[in-house]
């Protein structure tokens, strides 16, 4: 299933989002909110990865542009099984012509992932993951290199576009204590796979909806990384979308930045 899913998630890439990178015409782009874009190729290529996914596992499929349409659907995230599908997260930077986006999907049984995979169209690299069983980039096992010991020396990212004036003034604050804090790559797969490869230590969410974390979650624990609350509860799909989130390297570098951030 992991190469097939993946496949699923290529072919749809090749057909529906590659051939229009660059080349999106006016009216192929949208607003389903205030500064919340979507285009024609989000939309088709979501159509394909549900039904490629449907034909691997008859599920529920619980995709980002078919819950704008209809929210009801996020109630088979609590079910026994379903797909989670971000056909193009990053579509702010496939507008804008930039290649940091990515292609995501993943399984959830009983409301936990239990399989991941990240696609990076631009790059052609693969991340997969099945809980248990390790997590893979390109068919390689993937491990999270070891981070700095000195908090002082970590890098980050924690994106701003939902912040006000003065959370974005303490954020900066804060970010002065480490080697580096930046806003990211305006897509979270992008910085997952960041996360992943070493290039960052820690990414920090306002907001974390399912689609956006399930599968980076799963592959960032998979690698020997963590993704908790700020109080330390676990990831979970099913929770309010509205809670922060902090990624991390691993357990102590995950402590050492909550400290930072909320605690100094």
């Amino acid at each position: 299933m992991i190469d097939e899913v993946a496949q699923v998630l290529v072919c749809a890439a090749e057909t529906a989002i590659l051939p229009r990178f660059r080349r999106l015409t006016a009216g192929e782009v949208t607003e389903k909110g205030p500064g919340d874009l979507v285009t024609v190729a989000d939309r088709e290529a979501e159509q394909l990865i549900s039904r490629g996914l449907r034909e691997i596992l008859n599920i529920p499929v619980v995709g980002e542009e078919a819950v704008a349409e209809d929210p009801s659907l996020l109630a088979a995230l609590g079910k026994q099984a379903c797909w989670l599908v971000d056909p193009i997260d990053g579509t702010s930077n496939f507008v804008a012509g930039r290649g940091e986006y990515a292609v995501m999907a993943a399984l959830l049984r009983s409301g936990k992932p239990v399989a991941g995979w990240i696609i990076l169209p631009e790059t052609g690299e693969r991340y997969v993951a099945e809980r248990g069983s390790g997590a893979f980039r390109s068919g390689i096992r993937l491990w999270r290199p070891p981070p700095p010991a000195e908090v002082g020396q970590l890098r980050g990212a924690a994106p701003t576009k939902r912040l006000d004036d003065i959370e974005r003034a303490r954020l900066s604050e804060a970010g002065k204590k480490f080697a580096a804090l930046g806003p990211g790559a305006l897509s979270a797969g992008v910085n997952y796979t960041r996360l992943l490869n070493g290039d960052l230590d820690f990414v920090l969410y306002q907001r974390s909806q399912p689609w956006d974390h399930a599968a980076g979650a799963l592959l960032l624990s998979e690698a020997g990384g963590i993704s908790l609350r700020p109080d330390g509860r676990p990831y979970r799909p099913t929770q309010s979308p509205n809670n922060l989130l902090l990624n991390a390297a691993d357990r102590a570098s995950w402590q050492e930045v909550q400290a930072v951030l909320w605690h100094s």
